[in-house]
């Protein structure tokens, strides 16, 4: 056989294997994710912001010193899952005491729809927050009026982590969520994603004595 006839041969070969290769790759199944509980099962909760929320749209940063929402560990067995993630659906977390980084702009939040905050165990724990859609409004009056809906497209997940503790804490660190603002001058409007800084301290409810916590 000719070199170019041997190379040519090789080279395809090569290439077979390749292809051999990319396709059993892609048709690896994906790990499954580890197991998770979250105790005390059926057990209410409260998570209360500690410290400042921040949502920032463009160059405008809305800040909140009040925030506060409230749920409830699923009933066994619905607080464990084998090979997943655990929900529990959440009120919509209220917004108060907030301000605006443009100076004489207030600006209002008002959340509503179905919210829920869901937990996976790992290092670190994960936690996904769910915003229906237009589930979160900011709304400012004074020298800017704007509107930022949050979700304007449908249900939003916002990551974040979990600390088991006393209590225990929800940490949100420049989390991505879509929004869509409109208004008119200092308007942030081309802004299409906010990003979302949070910290809550979530305690037990229904016995204080206890925390809520996430386990294999």
């Amino acid at each position: 056989m000719s070199r170019t006839r041997t190379a040519l041969a090789l080279g395809m070969a090569a290439a077979a294997a390749l292809t051999v290769a990319s396709i059993t790759a892609s048709a690896a199944p994906s790990p499954l994710a580890g197991s998770t509980t979250v105790t005390p099962a059926g057990h209410a909760f409260k998570a209360a912001l500690t410290g400042k929320a921040t949502l920032k749209a463009g160059s405008v940063t809305v800040t909140c010193s009040v925030s506060v929402s409230t749920g409830s560990v699923p009933a066994a067995p619905g607080n464990q899952n084998p090979a997943g993630a655990v929900a529990s659906p959440i009120s919509p977390p209220t917004y108060s005491s907030c301000t605006s980084s443009m100076p004489g702009v207030t600006p209002t939040v008002t959340t509503s729809g179905s919210w829920s905050v869901s937990m996976q165990n790992g290092s670190p724990i994960t936690a996904t927050m769910t915003v229906p859609t237009g589930g979160l409004v900011v709304h400012t009056t004074g020298l800017a009026t704007c509107t930022v809906t949050a979700a304007p497209g449908g249900p939003a997940s916002v990551p974040g982590s979990w600390a088991n503790g006393a209590p225990s804490s929800l940490t949100f660190t420049n989390a991505s969520v879509p929004v869509t603002v409109t208004g008119g001058f200092g308007c942030p409007t081309s802004a299409t994603s906010s990003t979302f800084n949070a910290v809550y301290l979530v305690s037990d409810t229904t016995d204080p004595a206890q925390q809520i916590t996430v386990t294999p």
